[in-house]
């Protein structure tokens, strides 16, 4: 799940609410150490231009 998460925030990565949306989805899927991996993924691949959306993301993952 992990790599087809990735997969599938490439592809979306042009949109900010779909972004917005699959790293929602996959976080929910994903067990916690994947979470940790993706969080630092995205950072690294998309943190330039949605860093507000991921810590966003994870800060409301953190409160479910």
């Amino acid at each position: 799940m992990f790599e087809l998460s990735k997969n599938i925030l490439q592809k979306v990565s042009f949109d900010k609410t779909l972004f917005r949306k699959e790293l929602m989805k996959a976080v929910k899927w994903l067990n916690p150490q994947e979470k940790t991996l993706l969080m630092i993924w995205c950072l690294t691949t998309f943190g330039h231009q949605y860093k507000d959306v991921i810590h966003e993301v994870y800060k409301s993952v953190v409160k479910s």
